[in-house]
This record gives structure tokens, C-alpha cells and sequence, in this order.
């Protein structure tokens, strides 16, 4: 058979291509992709990480940043496993490798406070001692005082008393010295001299005592220092408690025994720098022998630590909280040794 003409001749060896046309060129792959996600990541880690690591110098000129920050410190590692659910979900490596800064400067700051220091709690020689702001408005004051009384503890003391503290004065009956001033409260199994209101506010909100010890003399202070606010305007508003806690601590600084326990109600924590006055000078049992945190407010889900035992003179033993009774703080106990 003859081709048209012009057509190029056919070759019998010659077939159809079949060959599949050349694929695109590829992209990365999804492991060699850049981590774009990790970025903003990285700058949240780092946000979580400046008050762990600046909180000391936070100005508290506007607001009382710093003291805010210090007051709520052990929340911002809350930031952690919020960061790390995000990166899991954005499958960002370098967001979970940023998440570790975080991690690792709270780790540092508050796992010692997270180990159990206690030790024993009574024993020969061991003062125990028991902190409790009962709350003014407690629906149930019986319940709140026969709760401390089962606590066993060698010296009370108590703040936000009511106006009639007979129900206290009843149902801790068993303990054979006490004294009230104002709304600040002392029961004590051991004799009780000196007792004399400490001025740090125009209204009694301080006593100090000598509580005359197997061991020998110890001043005593309880205390309930002013309250704080916190709003969006005024920031936290701390003015009336520092300088109530300044006060305080300058009764504490002129004492003349070497053995001192300060003990109530501070509204703030002893990582508030506005403090400094008075936890500066004095050690925390909690600090040293307690089992946590040992948050003490609200009772209902306590989220701060405001009530403490302050010492200066005796080593801590043991520290730690009672179960809630009808007062909006958690009471705080602990076992002193001279």
C-alpha cells in the first residue's frame, strides 16, 4: 500500500508510544516543610516565661503589677499545658520544643515548694500552733469552733472574731487561758502574760502576747492585716495592708524575746515584695516544713496562700491546712520546735 504523498515513510519496527507523560515536578515533603505555626508560639512561651523569670521587678508604681504577679505566681504555669495542647493540635515542633522554657523555669521556682518537707508533728519540746480567720459572717460558728478545738493545738489564734464571741469563748472552753481585743483572739493551753493590742490600724487587728512555754517565753503576734481589692481602674490596691504589715513588722523588729511566732491572716503571700518588711525577717513554716502549696483562700477551691505562720527563733517541723469549716479561709497549722 502507497503513503499519500508527503507523508513520511513507515517503519514495520516502528509501534505506537505509550509511554505515561513525565510527572511534575515535586514539592517538600511534609517534613521538610517549614514549622510557619511555630512562631507565634514561641513568642507565647516566651510571654509565659517573663513573670517566672521578672517578677521581681515588675514596678508596682501603676497598679501593683508586681505584687499581683507575685501574689498569683504559681498560676502562670497554667501557660505550660495550654501551650502544649496547642502545638500537638498545630503539629508544631518547634512550638512543643518552646513550650519546654516555660516548663522548666517553674519547674525550678516551684517544685521544691511541691515535695512534702514535713516531719513530725507533736512530740516532747514541739509547740503546735493554729491560725484561723473564722470570718465575721460564718453561717456556722459552732461547727467552726468545736472543728478548731478538735485540732488539738497548743495555742490558738484567731481573727475576724464577731462582735460576741461567746460561742468561741464556749466551745474552747477547754483551754484554760485566753484573751479577745477587738476582733483578734488568743486561746492558749499555756499561761498567757504581756497581752496588749499592737497598733497597725485605727481598729485593733493585732495582739501580742507571751505564751510561757515548757521551753521557755515566746511572743506571739496574730494579726489580720487590711484587705485588698482588685479592680480593672485602680489595679490591686494594697496601700492600708502594707502599711499595716509595716507597722507590724516594726513591732516584731523591737521584740525583745528571741523566740517569735507571727501568725494570721496577712492578705497577701510571702512572695509579695510590699511584705518584704515583715516576711523578710521571719522564716515561713510553710516554706520550710509544709507538704505543697498549702493555698488557703477560698476554701471553696483555694487558689492563694494569705494565711501563715511566720517564725523567728524556732525550727518548723511540719506545716499544713484543715479541712474547711464554715469560714471562707482554710485554717493553717503548724508544729514549732525551740
Amino acid at each position: 500500500m502507497l503513503s499519500p504523498p508527503g507523508s513520511p515513510p513507515k517503519s514495520a519496527d516502528t509501534a505506537p508510544s505509550t509511554a505515561a507523560p513525565a510527572p511534575a515536578p515535586a514539592g517538600p515533603s511534609p517534613a521538610a516543610r517549614p514549622d510557619r505555626r511555630g512562631g507565634w508560639l514561641i513568642v507565647l512561651a516566651l510571654l509565659c516565661t517573663a513573670p517566672l523569670v521578672l517578677h521581681a521587678h515588675l514596678p508596682n508604681r501603676v497598679g501593683n503589677l508586681g505584687s499581683l504577679v507575685q501574689t498569683l505566681l504559681p498560676w502562670v504555669g497554667l501557660g505550660v499545658p495550654v501551650l502544649l495542647a496547642l502545638s500537638l493540635g498545630l503539629r508544631s515542633r518547634r512550638g512543643a520544643a518552646a513550650t519546654l522554657l516555660p516548663a522548666v523555669v517553674w519547674a525550678a521556682l516551684f517544685t521544691p515548694e511541691l515535695t512534702d518537707r514535713s516531719g513530725a508533728r507533736g512530740g516532747t519540746g514541739t509547740l503546735t500552733v493554729l491560725s484561723h480567720n473564722v470570718d465575721e459572717d460564718n453561717p456556722e460558728p459552732v461547727r467552726t469552733a468545736r472543728a478548731l478545738a478538735a485540732a488539738d493545738a497548743d495555742l490558738l489564734a484567731l481573727e475576724e472574731l464577731p462582735r460576741d464571741p461567746s460561742v468561741y469563748v464556749r466551745e474552747l472552753a477547754a483551754y484554760p487561758y485566753h484573751r479577745v481585743h477587738g476582733g483578734v483572739g488568743l486561746w492558749s493551753r499555756y499561761r498567757l502574760t504581756e497581752v496588749a493590742p499592737v497598733e497597725i490600724m485605727p481598729w485593733t487587728r493585732a495582739v501580742r502576747a507571751t505564751v510561757h512555754t515548757p521551753k521557755g517565753p515566746v511572743a506571739v503576734y496574730a494579726a489580720h492585716l487590711a484587705s485588698v481589692r482588685v479592680s480593672p481602674f485602680a489595679g490591686f490596691t494594697t496601700g492600708r495592708r502594707d502599711e499595716a504589715g509595716r507597722l507590724l513588722a516594726e513591732a516584731v523588729r523591737a521584740e525583745p524575746l528571741d523566740r517569735v511566732v507571727v501568725l494570721g491572716d496577712f492578705n497577701g503571700t510571702h512572695r509579695d515584695r510590699a511584705l518584704a518588711p515583715l516576711t523578710s525577717g521571719l522564716r515561713s513554716a510553710q516554706r520550710e516544713a509544709g507538704d505543697g502549696f498549702g493555698f488557703t483562700w477560698p476554701a471553696a477551691f483555694p487558689v492563694v496562700r494569705i494565711d501563715d505562720v511566720l517564725v523567728r527563733g524556732l525550727a518548723p517541723q511540719a506545716s499544713w491546712t484543715l479541712p474547711a469549716t464554715g469560714s471562707d479561709h482554710l485554717p493553717v497549722a503548724a508544729a514549732l520546735r525551740p
